[in-house]
């Protein structure tokens, strides 16, 4: 009933990815009972190095035999600027000694640094055979695709515009993931500054699909089987979920920012750059509030990131949700607590129902 183009090439039962949610998210758990129950899992390898990739490919390989694949982040040139750190530390300074966190100098990591670990994934990622790798935050370079491709991997990009759809098609990729300014968590985009790419997904959907010619995958905001035959209908060939995935037993979510989406509502989810310098959407809690003021002069991704990590670790071992960042899409009243099973279950008994009707 669901089957399509992206069913046929992912090799997978229903046209439902799991959105690749790094720092811990995606769990082998996760991924592989989304693979188990019919959707593409995906590991969330923006933030690890290759080693720890290599080892959950093999995890999750020991716990399903279907497709799954791997999402890294793609490396862009940035500038460190002291005089924004210098700004950062002294904002970040009073939640240090709030959260009594020692001070100790941060290292903040380099382009090349980056680069070279993008590339040990991308060896990894081929060694292992994994079937389809995506990539968001821009484009890696021809070689790396046309390596990818030669080795019959499925290469996946992400875009927010329409522009960045055509560049990504133009290099030769497969598929094509839009996603729209509902999306929870960092945005993809890549040309333009975030603030000016958010066009909203059903608006987003139509127009992509009128100027590309392969695939189209919708995500932002999607949550059940209405989103999924919405999407349909607007001519992707299927959805990329992630909040719904997140509030799963199965996710790796701390607690606190499951119930935090649990208990949110539309209106209070927002965008942010004030935890890793790159735009991203989640629930407002008090670190955004305190920062939204200077959240445009902090230093650029990965340098915040980089500055705030201890922050966000030391919020989540003391289960304090004002300095967590609590990334959600703006649909957090259609999250459930349940199963990877039951969530799947629901999402094609809707859209079938839906279809049929």
């Amino acid at each position: 009933m669901l089957n399509n183009k992206i069913t046929e090439l992912l090799n997978i039962d229903y046209p439902i990815i799991q959105a690749p949610m790094a720092g811990g998210i995606s769990t082998t758990a996760l991924v592989s009972s989304v693979s188990n129950y019919g959707g593409l899992g995906m590991i969330g390898a923006g933030y690890m190095n290759a080693i720890q990739t290599r080892d959950q490919i093999r995890e999750v390989r020991q716990t399903t035999s279907n497709n799954f694949g791997v999402n890294l982040f793609v490396p862009t040139e940035f500038q460190r600027s002291d005089e924004k750190i210098r700004l950062a530390d002294d904002l970040l300074s009073p939640i240090r000694e709030q959260l009594e966190i020692e001070n100790s100098k941060i290292s903040t990591p380099t382009y090349e640094s980056l680069l070279e670990s993008f590339n040990a994934q991308v060896d990894v990622v081929i060694e292992e055979k994994v079937p389809i790798c995506s990539f968001t935050f821009g484009i890696p370079n021809l070689e790396i695709i046309n390596r990818l491709k030669q080795h019959n991997i499925i290469v996946i990009g992400t875009a927010t515009t329409v522009s960045e759809a055509i560049e990504i098609e133009r290099t030769g990729m497969d598929l094509i993931v839009v996603q729209g300014s509902e999306a929870g968590g960092h945005r993809g985009t890549f040309i333009n500054d975030g603030q000016e790419s958010l066009v909203g997904l059903m608006s987003l959907i139509p127009q992509v699909v009128d100027n590309v010619m392969i695939p189209v995958i919708a995500a932002g905001g999607i949550m059940d089987g209405r989103g999924l035959i919405a999407s349909l209908c607007l001519g992707a060939k299927g959805v990329q979920m992630g909040t719904a995935f997140l509030t799963c037993m199965e996710s790796g979510a701390h607690e606190l920012h499951k119930e935090a989406i649990l208990h949110s509502s539309e209106d209070q989810t927002v965008l942010t750059r004030a935890f890793s310098g790159k735009w991203a959407r989640g629930v407002k809690n008090k670190f955004i509030k305190d920062l939204h003021e200077d959240e445009r002069a902090l230093p650029d991704f990965p340098i915040q990131n980089s500055l705030t990590q201890d922050i966000r670790k030391a919020a989540s071992l003391q289960n304090n949700r004002d300095f967590m960042s609590l990334w959600s899409g703006q649909s957090p009243r259609l999250a459930k607590n349940q199963s990877v099973e039951m969530l799947m279950k629901k999402i094609v008994d809707e859209a079938i129902k839906i279809k049929n009707s």
